[in-house]
């Protein structure tokens, strides 16, 4: 059993960043092993999670990865932790449009039997702050609002009127934190800038929230609130497992002639290129592959003997003079392409793999041009393989996730990657020999036969 909370809040732009990364960091900083966890499918949050932890910070995604595995992925990510900290997704019971409470923060909290601690926005009330609470905390009854911080109090009078209303709501104040600009993350047009961009600034942001929290919060008896979840029950998530694999045989059965092979894949990071899921990379290890990391702003060619190549998403269109200008890495991309080799590219790896990027060339693998656009895309996908690739064979289902204020024209190849059935009909992304290239965000961890199609396809 690990010791768990869920930071939870009636509405985005609460709080919920600050309270919990404050939390791990402050936690992390008093000697507990924290394990950091997302709700949903954001990447940004989980950066500064991991900076405050020192561990990878994972996403608990419902409708990614479906019910079932939420449990066993949180507690394959917490294994030998003191403590869990989970941050929730937009309002606590706000989930997958349309899907009732599928993959809200109250559902995530009800499948890891965890106390929930409602972060408030108190800046502009008092006395009806109890009334909000009691709303939260009375909606659902099982689940478990246990606790109260209230975030952008205004003076000590203020903290007492809130106090002395919260008294009446049964629900405990476990901290209250005033308002600090100091503490403030710069944001953008999807977010939180992520650390890769901000490294040293974030840092200090990063011990400035512990700061903020260890003053205004009590650890003990949050602490004490986290230790009194319940134990889950099964098994931990575990990569080979999920590939059907052992850990002493990492190769699937159907491909125990080549065991021995383990293919060099490179995965693109850096600035410009920082979101991705944790568990992606376990997988293509547990499937036998060597994973390398490289960085497409610095990197001039890509690590030697690359088999295949993994670009995930992130903010291209901020460097793209920067990408353009690192010609023998482009040149080195395309060649690869064209040789056959395995390419998987989602969201900001499309981009890169395009003919350009708001006018500056790319790598020019697909025959499209990508441009910022004022319109942001957003939301969950069901989506099914529309060809047959590297990642999966036509007709596999799967559900994804868009995130982007870029068009890519065209938007599907003569071969697309996906049908997209939900929220509208449509086809998407390009497969081009051995190339996959998607705006559509997946978690492998669903369906890791992905990786292991993946890594098989690498064989020379």
């Amino acid at each position: 059993m690990v010791a768990r909370l869920v930071i939870a809040a009636p509405s985005s732009g609460s709080g919920k960043t600050t309270v919990a990364t404050g939390l791990m960091a402050a936690f992390a900083a008093a000697g507990l092993a924290v394990s950091p966890h997302k709700v949903g499918p954001d990447y940004i949050d989980p950066g500064y999670h991991a900076l405050a932890t020192g561990r990878p910070g994972r996403n608990l995604d419902a409708y990614l990865c479906g019910p079932g595995l939420i449990a066993p992925l949180f507690a394959h990510g917490s294994a030998g932790c003191d403590l869990a900290v989970v941050e929730g997704v937009m309002g606590m019971y706000d989930g997958a449009a349309g899907q009732g409470e599928l993959a809200s923060t109250a559902h995530v909290a009800k499948l890891l039997r965890a106390p929930v601690v409602l972060v408030v926005d108190a800046s502009s009330q008092s006395r009806s702050v109890a009334a909000l609470v009691h709303g939260f905390a009375s909606w659902d009854p099982e689940v478990r609002v246990a606790g109260v911080i209230l975030n952008k109090v205004g003076s000590d009078r203020h903290e007492v009127l809130l106090r002395e209303a919260l008294d009446e709501s049964g629900v405990p104040v476990l901290g209250a934190l005033r308002r600090a600009s100091q503490v403030r993350a710069p944001s953008r047009h999807l977010g939180l800038v992520p650390v890769a961009e901000r490294q040293a600034d974030a840092v200090e942001s990063v011990a400035a929230l512990a700061a903020q929290v260890r003053e205004g919060c009590d650890l003990d008896a949050l602490l004490a609130l986290a230790r009194s979840a319940p134990s889950l029950r099964g098994e931990a998530w575990d990569p080979h497992t999920g590939l059907g694999a052992s850990p002493a045989s990492p190769s699937s059965s159907s491909n125990a002639g080549r065991a021995e092979y383990h293919p060099r894949i490179a995965v693109a990071g850096g600035a410009a290129f920082t979101f991705s899921y944790a568990e992606h990379a376990e997988l293509l290890t547990a499937a036998g592959a060597e994973v390398v990391p490289f960085d497409p702003l610095h990197d001039e060619r890509l690590p030697d003997g690359t088999a295949g190549l993994v670009i995930g998403g992130g903010f291209p269109e901020v460097y793209a003079p920067e990408l353009s200008a690192n010609e023998p890495l482009r040149k080195a991309v395309a060649e690869l392409a064209l040789s056959g080799a395995p390419v998987a590219a989602e969201c900001a790896g499309l981009l890169y793999l395009s003919r350009e990027l708001d006018g500056k060339p790319m790598c020019g693998v697909l025959d499209a041009a990508a441009r910022m656009s004022e319109r942001l895309t957003l939301g969950y996908r069901d989506a099914v393989a529309v060809s047959d690739s590297v990642l999966a064979p036509a007709g596999t289902r799967m559900r994804g996730h868009e995130f982007h204020r870029t068009v890519v024209e065209p938007g599907a190849g003569a071969a697309p990657a996906w049908g997209l059935h939900r929220p509208e009909r449509r086809v998407e992304g390009f497969v081009q020999g051995n190339v996959h290239a998607s705006y559509l965000h997946t978690h492998w961890a669903a369906e890791p036969g992905v990786a292991r199609r993946f890594v098989e396809s690498c064989a020379p």
